[in-house]
């Protein structure tokens, strides 16, 4: 997936609310759009070098988005909307191998009370998909969420209720940078959701994590890499 060309170059200065930061552009400051609502605590401090997309749209209170924050000598994407066409676009790709027999993708599907990212159908019958955005990389551990989410567990619930009507079902923890080697959910940051997690899991749910290949050009799925829980390899 390409990035908006070309990126401005841009540092940090402060976090205003959940989405919305001041920046420094060409020694003058800015307000850029943050699309992501987490804690991103690690990443965004003061003099932290970043890319911006210009969004030149008179209707906007912002002129730019946040993309990109150069962490430890990389680049980690920043976007919580980045997820869904990547997994558009691995699918018809063919990265997924086990969502053979699932030919259709229908995006933002209702299941009972809550919006599905994926609905897949084909001749294996339905796969309901949900992508998770995660920046947070602690010791080359990937953890989600970095802040308590109850949309997010209400997700997995709805999908564990599809599955036992006969469904399937799969969350995709798509973690925005290069240098996770393994996944595990935040229990710390939200006990609830790591819970919905496991239980998840038990049903039957498929729960996989892919890092990405970040560049100031573009971003993809890079490796799939074991998704655990308390220690115990899952996936």
């Amino acid at each position: 997936m390409r990035m908006p060309q070309p990126l401005i170059a841009a540092c940090f200065v402060h976090r205003d609310n959940r989405f919305r930061v001041t920046v420094e552009v060409d020694g003058r400051l800015a307000a850029a759009h943050l699309p992501n609502s987490g804690r991103l605590g690690e990443l965004l401090t003061p003099g932290r070098e970043l890319r911006l997309a210009s969004m030149p749209d008179p209707r906007r209170k912002t002129q730019y988005d946040l993309k990109l924050v150069r962490y430890a000598g990389l680049w980690v994407s920043v976007d919580a909307r980045t997820p869904n066409p990547l997994f558009v676009e691995a699918f018809h790709s063919g990265l997924f191998p086990s969502f053979e027999g699932y030919t259709q993708l229908r995006p933002e599907v209702t299941l009972d009370d809550s919006r599905i990212d994926f609905l897949l159908t084909g001749p294996a019958g339905r796969l309901w998909v949900e992508t998770k955005s995660v920046t947070l990389v602690e010791d080359g551990i990937a953890r989600f969420p970095d802040a308590p989410t109850q949309r997010g567990r209400r997700h997995l619930e709805a999908m564990v209720h599809a599955v036992e009507r006969g469904d399937e079902a799969a969350v995709l923890f798509v973690v925005q940078r290069p240098d996770a080697r393994a996944f595990e959910p935040h229990t710390e940051a939200d006990p609830d959701f790591a819970r919905a997690l496991r239980q998840a899991l038990l049903t039957g749910i498929r729960v996989l994590a892919c890092r990405c290949r970040v560049t100031e050009d573009e971003i993809s799925l890079d490796a799939f890499i074991p998704v655990a829980c308390n220690g115990d390899e899952l996936g």
